[in-house]
C-alpha cells in the first residue's frame, strides 16, 4: 500500500534529533457532538488539551488544497505538528491519547500531530480522512489515539485508530446523539487505559444539559472549567461564589477535567448544511480554562490575532499563566495539582472568575448576533481582533486587582 512517505520521513528525522516533544501522559478530555445534538444545527469538536507543554499558540498555516487554523506548542509554531484545528472548507480534527488500543515495540508512535496537520492540509470530508488512514495503517503510522472529525458536509465521526487498524464510531447513533472521550477506547481492552473518572464527570455534566441542544457555550463556559470529581464531594464551579474569603480553600484536581497542565480548550463547530454561506468557527480557551477567556477564530479571516501566537510566547497564554500562579503558587512535586478556589470567587466576591466570565458571556452574545449573517475576510478579521482585545483587557484587569487584593 501506498505511504504517506513525506510525513514519516520528517517524522523520523525529528525523532532521531530529539525535537519531538516529549509525551507526558497527556491526559485530554473531550466529546464529539453530531448536529442532532447541537443548538446551532453544526456538528461539535471539544478538547481540553492536557499536556506538559502549557504555552501554546494558535496558527494559521497557508497550505494548499487547504488553509488551518492549528492548535500548536509555543516552541513548534509551523503548524505541521497540530493538536486540533480547522481547515477552510469546514474539515476539524482533535485527539485524545489512548492507553488500552493495541501498542507493539520497536513501532513508531506519537505521530498524531503530524497526522492531524496532514488531514486539515488534504480533507474536506469523513471519507477523506478514513482514505488517509487506510492507505497509512502500518508500523510506520505512529498513533494510539481517539481522533473526533467533523466535516464540509456536516457529518462528525470517532476513529478509534494505531498502527494496525482502526474502528469507527457515529455519535448521532449514541444515546445523547453525541459521544465523549478521555484516555481509553471503547475498542480497547475493557477496563484499561485512562481518565475514568474524568469520562464519569463529563457524561454526569451533559446529563445535566437533560435533553436540551448542546450549546458551544455550555462546555466553554462552564464544562471546560469543571473542578468536579465523582469520587470525592469538593467544591466545583457553582458552589465558589459562597465560599469564605479566608481561609484559603484548597482542591486536588489531579482527576477533574480542569487541571493544572489543561493548555487549552478548544471547540469547533463546523458547517451547518442549511446555511453552506457561514463558515465553520473555532472557539479557544487560551491557557487553564480557570483563567482565561473564550475567544471565536475563522480561518477565513486570512489571519490570527497577533496575541494568540506572535513572540515566542503568545501574550494571551503569558497573560493567562499570570493568574494561574495565583490560584496554584505551589509547584514542588504534586502541590500543582492543588487549586486555591477561593481566589477564583467567594462570597465577598473578590475573585477574578465572575469578571472573565461576564466579558466572556459578552463575547458570546456579540459572536452570535454577527454569525446571523456571511462576512467578508475583512469583517472577519476585524471581528476577532476585537473579541481578543476584549479577552485580554479582562485579563489584565483581573490580575492588576488580584495584585489589589494582596
Amino acid at each position: 500500500m501506498k505511504k504517506n512517505m513525506a510525513l514519516h520521513f520528517f517524522a523520523v528525522l525529528l525523532m532521531l534529533a530529539g525535537t519531538l516533544p516529549a509525551t507526558a501522559r497527556d491526559n485530554c478530555t473531550s466529546a464529539i457532538i453530531s448536529r442532532f445534538a447541537a443548538q446551532s444545527g453544526a456538528p461539535m469538536l471539544w478538547k481540553n488539551r492536557d499536556t506538559g507543554v502549557r504555552s501554546n499558540k494558535i496558527v494559521l498555516v497557508d497550505e494548499k488544497p487547504y488553509r488551518y487554523l492549528a492548535l500548536v506548542n509555543s516552541n513548534d509554531a509551523s503548524g505541521r505538528i497540530c493538536y486540533a484545528g480547522l481547515n477552510e472548507a469546514g474539515f476539524g480534527i482533535m485527539n485524545t491519547a489512548s492507553y488500552n488500543l493495541p501498542e507493539k515495540p520497536g513501532e513508531l508512535k506519537d505521530l498524531e500531530g503530524f497526522l492531524m496537520a496532514d488531514a486539515l492540509r488534504k480533507c474536506r470530508t469523513i471519507a477523506d480522512f478514513e482514505k488517509l488512514i487506510t492507505v497509512n495503517l502500518g508500523r510506520n503510522l505512529g498513533v494510539e489515539a481517539n481522533f473526533g472529525v467533523i466535516d464540509a458536509n456536516g457529518n462528525a465521526m470517532l476513529f478509534e485508530i494505531y498502527n494496525h487498524g482502526y474502528k469507527t464510531f457515529d455519535p448521532a447513533a449514541a444515546p445523547g446523539k453525541y459521544l465523549i472521550n478521555t484516555n481509553f477506547s471503547r475498542s480497547g481492552k475493557p477496563g484499561k487505559g485512562a481518565g475514568y473518572m474524568r469520562f464519569q464527570r463529563a457524561t454526569k455534566l451533559f446529563a445535566g444539559l437533560t435533553g436540551k441542544p448542546v450549546r458551544p457555550e455550555d462546555i466553554l463556559h462552564r464544562f471546560s472549567r469543571d473542578t468536579g470529581n465523582m469520587l470525592v464531594n469538593q467544591p466545583s464551579f457553582e458552589d465558589f461564589s459562597q465560599l469564605p474569603t479566608q481561609p484559603d480553600t484548597w482542591i486536588s484536581t489531579k482527576n477533574s477535567i480542569d487541571k493544572f497542565y489543561t493548555s487549552a480548550c478548544v471547540v469547533l463547530v463546523g458547517k451547518n448544511p442549511e446555511h453552506p454561506e457561514l463558515p465553520a468557527t473555532l472557539w479557544v480557551i487560551p491557557g487553564e480554562p480557570l483563567t482565561a477567556v473564550a475567544i471565536p477564530l475563522w480561518v477565513q479571516a486570512g489571519r490570527v490575532p497577533d496575541i494568540l501566537w506572535k513572540g515566542e510566547k503568545a501574550a494571551m497564554w503569558e497573560a493567562s499563566a499570570k493568574l494561574k500562579a495565583i490560584i496554584r503558587p505551589y509547584r514542588k512535586g504534586n502541590m500543582h495539582d492543588y487549586l486555591r478556589i477561593n481566589k477564583l470567587d467567594n462570597r465577598d466576591h473578590s475573585g477574578y472568575l465572575p469578571a472573565l466570565l461576564k466579558t466572556e458571556t459578552r463575547i458570546f452574545k456579540e459572536t452570535a448576533a454577527f454569525m446571523k449573517n456571511a462576512h467578508t475576510p475583512v469583517e472577519l478579521a476585524q471581528f476577532q481582533q476585537k473579541m481578543a482585545t476584549l479577552a485580554m483587557g479582562a485579563l489584565r484587569r483581573a490580575a492588576t486587582a488580584q495584585v489589589e487584593v494582596k
